[in-house]
């Protein structure tokens, strides 16, 4: 089976916590060492979690009796995975649907803390300067992903490209687009491959950390961006069950909602392209 380099390379990140992380397989919880101070191994996507993370290490950890060892991913598959094998203490890189939709088909006995930030969601085009050029027929690029799919078609709607059909609390897919009136072609990529595949489509909407690791700004690059406001798709710790009461991992969640990490929000992403959740 051939994988894209992105996805080889994280799975190649992944097996290498086996070797060398400090979370124990077995899934125990971490703990204190002699020096009173604990260590977390937390999985995250590059830009802005491990961002936010190396952020929290450098210049909050120490004072908390903690160290974290950042690892990074470039699929939304692995960090649950690793999470799920105790490879990592704690993940960061996801939002509440997903969060649920992989719960509810793998079967994690997860647990999670509340929203740390938002990463809005976009459409970007190489081709056009504005939603009202794209023609019909146009073929747009749309995530693959089930647990963000609902959210991409949500943008569509706002902005009146598309309706769907009322599916009652079943999150809704391609196949309830009841209204396409400009004919619009859908591509469903991979999450990871969008901000690649973009130069192959019309447009495509984009998950905000693979549009930020493409160099591309959701806030001033976009033709349309997702609303911060009453947002459902905070990202935030995702942890064991078990380690929901860890007083580390409480500790490293604290740090996350500090006013030091929402004052580095808005200073390192200050056109929005990155919002602070609390």
């Amino acid at each position: 089976m051939k994988y894209p380099k992105a996805l080889a390379l994280a799975a190649a990140a992944a097996l290498a916590l086996t070797a060398c992380g400090s979370a124990d397989p077995a899934g125990d919880s971490p703990t204190a060492d002699a020096d009173g101070v604990t260590t977390l191994v937390v999985g995250a996507s590059p830009t802005p979690h491990a961002e936010i993370l190396e952020f929290v290490d450098s210049e909050l950890a120490a004072d908390a009796g903690l160290d974290l060892e950042i690892e990074t991913f470039d699929d939304y598959v692995l960090p649950n995975t690793a999470l799920a094998e105790g490879e990592l203490d704690a993940n960061y890189f996801q939002h509440l649907p997903y969060f649920e939709s992989q719960v509810e088909a793998q079967g994690y006995d997860f647990a999670r803390f509340e929203g740390v930030h938002i990463e809005p969601y976009a459409l970007y085009s190489e081709k056009y300067t504005s939603l009202d050029a794209i023609p019909d027929g146009a073929t747009i690029g749309i995530t693959n992903d089930p647990g963000n799919q609902p959210r991409a078609l949500d943008l569509l709607v706002a902005n009146d490209l598309i309706t769907l059909e009322d599916t009652g609390d079943v999150e809704p897919t391609l196949l309830d687009i009841a209204d396409n009136p400009r004919n619009l072609e859908f591509i469903e990529t991979a999450p990871e491959q969008l901000a690649r595949a973009l130069q192959d489509v019309d447009a495509a909407i984009i998950n905000g950390n693979f549009a930020l690791e493409a160099g591309l700004n959701p806030a001033t690059d976009s033709l349309v961006i997702e609303s911060g406001e009453d947002n459902p798709y905070a990202n935030f710790l995702a942890v064991r069950a078990e380690d929901k009461d860890n007083e580390a991992i409480v500790k490293l969640d604290e740090l996350l909602h500090s006013p030091e990490v929402k004052a580095f929000i808005e200073e390192r992403w200050p056109d929005g392209e990155v919002i602070a959740a609390f």
